[in-house]
């Protein structure tokens, strides 16, 4: 890998940023704090209703959650993103609903509550872009949800990343890239402590040589 001049934004604690990529480029998501749970979309940059789509993922790469080298694709079923990098325990989650509105009241929260739905649009809107619906299946960065023994139940868990630990994923097509430093301070998520939300960095890098092919879809064994 090379290395080449980059750009770092911060995402607020419990808020949104989005950038846009070109195909080849990556975006890194930095814990910064190593304690924050953060919400990932994506859309073909000239097709909004064409989304990054965990369902469509799992059925390609037959996995529940991604590993280094899986590759995520839309709706459509084209490839979006490639993990080419992760410094994390490889804990991440593509099941769990993006929070909104109506998941605080839920959680008997009265009034306004920061959530990562809104954070979504948030970022996008920042772009002067606007996502055609909202879409409450992202990809859980660092959120740490695990599969129990019976194979059907699932344990919502703190983060287990450290200060600093970040993923990257390489854009497979021209794209935009919304992030949520996840507001939820209800459900212990946010790692060990207070499940206080801290900031994020994402950090935009061009012109790098990723060894890493990114995977192609399952297909069943012939006979």
């Amino acid at each position: 890998m090379t290395t080449s001049p980059h750009r770092s934004i911060e995402v607020p604690a419990g808020h949104g940023k989005a950038v846009r990529l070109s195909a080849g480029q990556a975006v890194r998501v930095v814990n910064t704090h190593g304690t924050q749970v953060v919400d990932c979309w994506a859309w073909n940059a000239y097709n909004l209703n064409e989304y990054m789509c965990m369902e469509t993922t799992r059925v390609w790469n037959q996995r529940l959650n991604p590993v280094m080298g899986d590759t995520f694709v839309t709706n459509e079923r084209h490839p979006v993103l490639t993990v080419v990098e992760d410094t994390t325990p490889g804990v991440h989650d593509t099941f769990m609903a993006a929070c909104d509105r109506k998941r605080y009241q839920l959680l008997g929260v009265r009034g306004y509550h920061r959530n990562c739905c809104d954070n979504m649009f948030e970022g996008m809107f920042e772009l002067g872009v606007t996502p055609p619906r909202p879409n409450l299946a992202s990809f859980n960065i660092f959120m740490n949800i695990r599969v129990q023994p019976d194979g059907i139940t699932l344990h919502t868990l703190p983060t287990v990343t450290q200060p600093g630990d970040y993923i990257t994923l390489r854009a497979e097509m021209d794209c935009f890239v919304a992030f949520s430093a996840c507001p939820q301070d209800i459900v212990k998520i946010q790692g060990q402590g207070d499940n206080t939300p801290k900031p994020v960095d994402i950090v935009v890098l061009s012109d790098e040589i990723w060894p890493i092919e990114g995977t192609r879809t399952w297909v069943p064994d012939a006979g």
